[in-house]
């Protein structure tokens, strides 16, 4: 299992668990008082942005979410070259150089 557990919980938060650290845009980390376990908005009526203070449960927040593959990422799709394809030779010396 990874160091980190990210669990999005149906009508609910996004709740993490294990070793982490949750920094805002500029890379000024929040001080987590040593938790090791938060919830993260979803609703995105939270006072307490980016962290969940409950608020989904009285605002009408509704998400059942089932786990699914990712495509692969536009720039690995084509993925290494097979072992046996041939390569480009390097270019050859210009004479006289």
């Amino acid at each position: 299992m990874a160091a980190t557990r990210l669990t999005v919980l149906d009508d609910g938060s996004i709740r993490v668990e294990g070793d982490f650290e949750v920094v805002d845009q500029s890379g000024r980390p929040f001080g987590l008082a040593g938790r090791r376990r938060i919830s993260i908005c979803r609703c995105g009526q939270s006072a307490r942005k980016p962290f969940c203070d409950s608020t989904h449960k009285t605002c009408g927040f509704r998400s059942t979410v089932v786990a699914f593959d990712l495509d692969p990422p536009k720039d690995a799709a084509a993925g290494p070259p097979a072992p046996d394809a041939p390569t480009a030779a390097p270019p050859s010396p210009k004479p006289g150089s």
